[in-house]
């Protein structure tokens, strides 16, 4: 699921999107997805991460440190997704968007419900807290929120997570 939302709100957005990250755990290193970024038609560019829930940093974890670090690679923001990993430390969002699609301030749990305070946990998001990003938008879990980030919605709340990232960057992909 989450590939597909991600996939179509790069189509909606006028991104490019690497597929080829998406898995459980991501199949490709930092220096592999370099290198398909670097073979993208035009920027901005879509990365999926993603550690399988493991404890600990993860493949998909130690692929986004790569590419936060990569002098090469500008990264604008980081959706990220939450998750019920209990052994996560969480971090704190920049804002969320909620299952109903709404711009909050704070986190939201796997369901996309606003969590009146705290962090947002998920498996892949605690390497966050090691590194510069502009702008960490939070979502619930792409294949949950009763189908509120579905296909059949146009993958809506995916979609607003980006557009957030890209408003706040000036980016304008039309």
């Amino acid at each position: 699921m989450a590939r597909r939302a991600a996939e179509e709100a790069a189509r909606r957005l006028k991104l490019r999107c690497i597929s080829a990250s998406a898995g459980n755990p991501t199949p490709l290193s930092g220096p592999e997805l370099v290198q398909l970024i670097k073979q993208a038609v035009h920027d901005p560019v879509l990365v999926m991460v993603d550690d399988r829930g493991n404890p600990g940093t993860g493949p998909g974890e130690e692929a986004l440190a790569y590419l936060c670090r990569h002098p090469e690679i500008r990264v604008l923001g980081i959706v990220a997704v939450a998750s019920n990993t209990r052994r996560a430390r969480g971090v704190e969002v920049d804002l969320s968007v909620d299952s109903e699609g709404r711009i909050r301030k704070g986190p939201v749990d796997k369901d996309g419900r606003p969590r009146s305070r705290g962090v947002l946990r998920g498996d892949t998001v605690d390497v966050l807290r090691r590194l510069d990003v502009p702008l960490i938008v939070g979502i619930g879990d792409p294949g949950k929120m009763d189908g509120a980030d579905g296909l059949e919605h146009g993958c809506a709340i995916t979609t607003r997570a980006i557009e957030a990232i890209l408003e706040r960057a000036n980016v304008n992909t039309e």
